[in-house]
């Protein structure tokens, strides 16, 4: 019987830690009105905690590549899943907007930034020669594993319990989940004899010895000179908007704004998770195979449209099903074909720190978008401005993405992602 490659195990480990970070990035969605009720601060003031939270998340991901590839990806991530666990428990104490800033947005937002995707590039540039686009796929979808793991228990938790328990189901989660990595992830391949999956010779391996910080603000303004470093950055800021920062932060208090209780509007994230692992892992294979740029031609272009739809569908109950499903599919299936390109663009060794700073602009967007419809519904009273601003936002971003490469000399053999 033919052993299955290690490599495998420490995707999957990859893919855990992956799950409860993204269940703590869910987790802002059933507070809100949690918080709202018990504190009395408006969604605004909410929404600047988290806003901070996913800004965090994204400027230091750049620097966990660094760290990662400095101190090894199993401290790496025990130490962000650590980190998690400490910051989350603390925040059940909170009784001050500032205190929620504080806590949930500095400490929470750093840890699920030094456990993000960013991670999930680096293990596969270490372990996986072939099968990338695949891998990372699988890894990305463990953004929506997540939700349907997480999102329908804490908000059950929120109603049975109060918001407190909530928040101490994903505290022991990231808890429990530090001793797994310690025991079966492991930094490099080469280190235990092996050589990475689909690999048919030892690839020499770039062991930087310079301060973390200084590689990530180095390899930024070597990146930041390519044309298509700011086209990535632009069409993920985009992706962020759309998602985590609007969808992600705000759907469920929109929900609940149209009479539909918390614990169906949770599971209707939970639903999309579902469609979001098979659209995810798809684009994962296709992004092997296809045009990435055309791939995220459709992806950004489909949700730009789903986007547009989303307040008529709000007030029908079959729309909101079928919004569901199509936003589902395309949640965050614009990360392999992403992930590929800027391997392509900016080689391997270079990749995993370059896309960190490029998840930086994804967040940069989710913060933007995730204070702006705070003050937006604030001001107005509904999400609709926030909806269609962003529906707007994607289809721009649709049209970018057919400029990424076009300028760009061919790419070595040895540096482009290997099917």
């Amino acid at each position: 019987m033919r052993r299955i490659h290690y490599a495998w195990m420490v995707a999957g480990v990859a893919f855990l830690a992956l799950l409860v970070s993204a269940g703590v990035r869910a987790t802002p969605g059933v507070l809100i009105v949690p918080l709202e009720r018990e504190f009395g601060w408006s969604r605004a003031t909410i929404s600047l905690a988290i806003s901070v939270n996913l800004l965090l998340y994204g400027l230091t991901g750049p620097f966990c590549a660094a760290l990662a590839e400095r101190f090894g990806v199993r401290r790496t991530m025990a130490a962000a899943l650590a980190l998690l666990a400490v910051g989350t428990a603390a925040a059940t104490r909170i009784s001050t907007p500032g205190q929620l800033v504080l806590l949930w947005g500095l400490v929470v937002g750093g840890g699920t930034g030094m456990a993000a995707l960013v991670l999930g590039a680096t293990v596969i540039s270490r372990w996986f020669t072939r099968r990338r686009g695949l891998v990372m796929g699988l890894l990305t979808a463990s953004t929506a594993t997540g939700q349907l793991v997480f999102l329908p228990i804490l908000a059950r938790r929120v109603e049975a319990a109060g918001w407190r328990s909530a928040v101490l189901c994903v505290s022991l989660a990231a808890a429990v989940l530090v001793p797994v990595v310690l025991l079966f992830v492991r930094d490099d391949p080469a280190k235990m004899g092996l050589l990475p999956y689909g690999a048919t010779s030892p690839e020499p391996a770039l062991r930087r010895t310079e301060n973390p910080a200084v590689t990530a603000l180095r390899t930024l303004g070597r990146a930041s000179r390519n044309r298509d470093f700011w086209l990535l950055f632009l069409t993920f800021y985009v992706c962020g908007a759309s998602t985590n920062g609007l969808i992600g932060t705000h759907l469920i208090p929109a929900c609940v704004d149209h009479g539909i209780p918390e614990v169906r509007a949770a599971t209707l994230l939970a639903t999309m998770g579902i469609f979001d692992l098979f659209g995810t892992t798809a684009s994962g294979w296709l992004s092997d195979r296809w045009d990435s740029r055309k791939l995220l031609f459709a992806y950004y272009g489909l949700r730009g449209l789903s986007l547009l739809w989303l307040p008529h569908a709000l007030v029908e109950t079959a729309g909101l099903s079928v919004f569901t499903v199509f936003y589902g599919l395309d949640w965050i299936a614009t990360v392999p074909p992403t992930v590929r390109l800027v391997t392509d663009a900016f080689g391997k060794d270079d990749a995993p720190i370059v896309f960190g700073w490029i998840v930086a602009g994804h967040q940069v967007g989710a913060s933007a978008a995730a204070l702006a419809a705070g003050l937006i519904r604030t001001q107005t009273g509904d999400y609709r401005l926030a909806f269609f601003s962003s529906g707007a936002l994607c289809i721009v971003a649709a049209v970018l993405a057919l400029s990424i490469g076009r300028r760009r000399a061919a790419v070595p053999a040895t540096l482009a992602v290997q099917a």
